[in-house]
């Protein structure tokens, strides 16, 4: 898996000739068939647990914080922080497409992603009913709150501009804290 992660942050998945995965992992041809039907059953694999790594330390961090502003802006230097810590896998989730629902993988990407979802949500209705957060879908509200470092990431993780500095972390966790917080919270 460290190989594959290697060579489809680099080259893509569709870009990686599977005789170079297996050099490059020290992999038998027999051995990995016994494990594997492809490398796309490999890349779903590999998709699935990066993403509940991501999703696991998310959590972890918004659970850190009573105070939602402080979750929120916590959130986004969370999610930059890992990309600079996890930058191949960071890479693959920006550049490959998730396994689909009837995909290897697809049933318990979903699955993972229904948990992750209802935690979020378990933690912002409390705010939303108490008239701190905005009454919004969670589709949008993950849009807003982590779009735009997710895009800071990717041109930064494709060397389009340097690495995030600490004032732009801090600008868009203030961003993100003016667009999901109720127009009349402070």
């Amino acid at each position: 898996m460290r190989a594959a992660l290697g060579c489809f942050s680099r080259d893509g998945v569709a870009g990686t000739p599977l005789g170079r995965l297996l050099s490059e992992s020290g992999v038998s041809a027999g051995s990995f068939y016994h494990h594997f039907a492809g490398k796309e059953q490999v890349a779903a694999a590999l998709y699935v647990e990066t993403l509940r790594l991501f999703q696991e330390g998310f959590l972890r961090e918004l659970r850190r914080h009573a105070d939602p502003r402080e979750a929120i802006a916590a959130c986004v230097a969370f999610h930059i922080g890992w990309c600079a810590e996890n930058p191949d896998r960071a890479r693959f989730l920006f550049t490959e497409r998730p396994p689909g629902r009837d995909e290897e993988g697809g049933r318990d990407l979903a699955a993972q992603n229904r948990t992750f979802f209802a935690d979020v949500l378990a933690w912002w209705r409390p705010h939303e009913y108490h008239g701190v957060l905005r009454h919004i879908d969670v589709t949008t509200g993950c849009v807003l709150w982590l779009g735009p470092s997710q895009e800071l990431c990717r041109m930064w993780l494709t060397g389009q501009v340097p690495q995030p500095a600490p004032d732009q972390i801090a600008l868009l966790g203030e961003a993100a804290w003016q667009c999901l917080r109720r127009p009349d919270a402070s």
